[in-house]
Parts: C-alpha cells; sequence; structure tokens
C-alpha cells in the first residue's frame, strides 16, 4: 500500500515537472535581446522602410528603453510616433508627440515633432469617395484643423528656419482658407433651409474675420440673397454693392454659383 502511495506521489510530481517544463518551452523568444541599440535601431527602419508600421513599433519601444538617456532614444520616440501615424493611429502618435516634447523641450528634433503634429490633426485624407460627394475638408468638423494650424504656427515661429518652415506657412494659409469656408459652408446650409437670418449673421461672421481668402466672395453673395429673401431692399443693395465693387466679375452673379472645376483647397 505504501509503495502504490510512493507511485502515485511519484507520478503526480512527474507530471507537473512536465507541465512546467511544457509552460516554459511555449515562452516568447525575445530576438532582440542580444542586439546592440544600432543594431535594434536599424532593424526597426528596414520595417518602416518596409511599411511594416506594426513590427517597427515594439523595436522602437525596446530601443527607447535600452538606449534611455542618449540621443538614439530620442529619435526612438519620433520615429514611434511616426510609425503610429502610418498605421492609422493617430491617438497614440499623438501621445508620443506630447510625452516627447515634455521631456526633451530642448531636442534637436522639436521642429520635426511640432511638424508631425501639426500633419496629424491636418489629415487632409477625405476618402476615395470625396470626388463624388463633391466634399472639400471645409465642410468637416474643424477643431482638429485649429489645433493643426497651432502646430504650424508654433514651428514657424520658433524655427523659421526649419526645413520645414516654408511648407508649415503654406499650410498655415490653406488651413485660414479651409476656416472661413467652412463658416460659409454653415451659411449655406441656413440659406438653403430658409433659415435667411442665421445665414446672414454666419456670412458676415466670415467678412469680419477674415481677409484675402477665396470664401468672402461667396459670403457677400448669400448676404446679398438673404437680404433680398427677407424683403430687405436697402441691406440688399448695399451688399449687391459691395460684391460687385470687390468681384466684378463673380460667377455667383452670373450663375448663382462658381463653376465646379478643381476645389480650392487642392493645393499638394
Amino acid at each position: 500500500m505504501q509503495r502504490a502511495k510512493l507511485s502515485i506521489v511519484f507520478a503526480s510530481l512527474l507530471a507537473l515537472a512536465m507541465a512546467t517544463l511544457g509552460g516554459c518551452s511555449s515562452q516568447p523568444v525575445d530576438k532582440t535581446a542580444g542586439m546592440s541599440p544600432a543594431t535594434l535601431y536599424s532593424e526597426a527602419k528596414d520595417e518602416m522602410a518596409n511599411g511594416q508600421w506594426e513590427k517597427a513599433i515594439p523595436l522602437l519601444e525596446k530601443l527607447e528603453a535600452r538606449a534611455a538617456g542618449t540621443p538614439l532614444a530620442q529619435q526612438a520616440q519620433v520615429d514611434k510616433a511616426y510609425a503610429h501615424y502610418k498605421a492609422q493611429e493617430p491617438a497614440q502618435a499623438l501621445a508620443t508627440l506630447e510625452r516627447f516634447m515634455r521631456l526633451h523641450p530642448a531636442s534637436p528634433a522639436m521642429d520635426y515633432a511640432l511638424y508631425l503634429k501639426a500633419i496629424i490633426n491636418f489629415n487632409d485624407d477625405l476618402g476615395m469617395f470625396s470626388g463624388l460627394t463633391r466634399q472639400d475638408l471645409s465642410e468637416r468638423d474643424q477643431k482638429a484643423a485649429k489645433e493643426s494650424f497651432e502646430a504650424f504656427k508654433e514651428l514657424a515661429t520658433r524655427f523659421p528656419d526649419s526645413k520645414y518652415a516654408p511648407d508649415a506657412r503654406q499650410r498655415m494659409a490653406y488651413i485660414v482658407n479651409s476656416l472661413a469656408q467652412y463658416e460659409v459652408h454653415v451659411a449655406r446650409y441656413y440659406y438653403k433651409r430658409g433659415a435667411y437670418l442665421a445665414a446672414v449673421n454666419r456670412a458676415q461672421a466670415t467678412v469680419a474675420e477674415y481677409r484675402d481668402v477665396p470664401a468672402l466672395e461667396e459670403a457677400l453673395f448669400i448676404i446679398y440673397k438673404s437680404y433680398d429673401a427677407l424683403g430687405l431692399t436697402q441691406l440688399r443693395d448695399d451688399a449687391l454693392r459691395v460684391l460687385e465693387k470687390n468681384y466684378p466679375q463673380s460667377e455667383f452673379l452670373i450663375k448663382g454659383e462658381r463653376t465646379k472645376n478643381d476645389p480650392w483647397w487642392k493645393v499638394w
């Protein structure tokens, strides 16, 4: 009987040992364990060059930890932000950039970090159906556009000689146009639904706030048409005179709309 009990105990211990060994053998092997930071960075760059963003991100995270306190770790952070951006993970990209800018305010890569932050918010991809819907960026939420503008502005102000500054200034002008066009888009919406006073107020706000942007022509036309619909002839005539003076060849006065060629916002 004693021998039988010992056999059972031995069998149990053997099964436990086998299970433990089996568990150990299933543990993933870290193939980067023996890599130097330079080699690890080279592997990450190769993955990025091949568009393998999901594979590059963990490599950059390992590099950031192993090379902590070095310029290479800083480079790993901004590269990781870019990889998140390309992997369609803008929230993670922006969070990575915010952390980088907080930890390394004097980094030589700060101008690039600001540029990347602005580009992520800029996000001018309208999707494959934009040509069919005739949607432009001004018809979308403008919160990200304003955040993008502020990042571009900070870049152009703090680093005027940066290689990214010229493009930042061009995109700032674009965003101002987009914000003005958004206001006109809302005014047009009100006008088409018979909310003429709301249309006037929104269009007038555009005229008061913006200068030298394409949207002003349509804003003045909406004011003119809204006053006409309201039967306010004096204000209608005043608006018409301003429109004719500033845009004597306005297509709005001839056709009631601008000819739909390439959208105003297609700069790139």
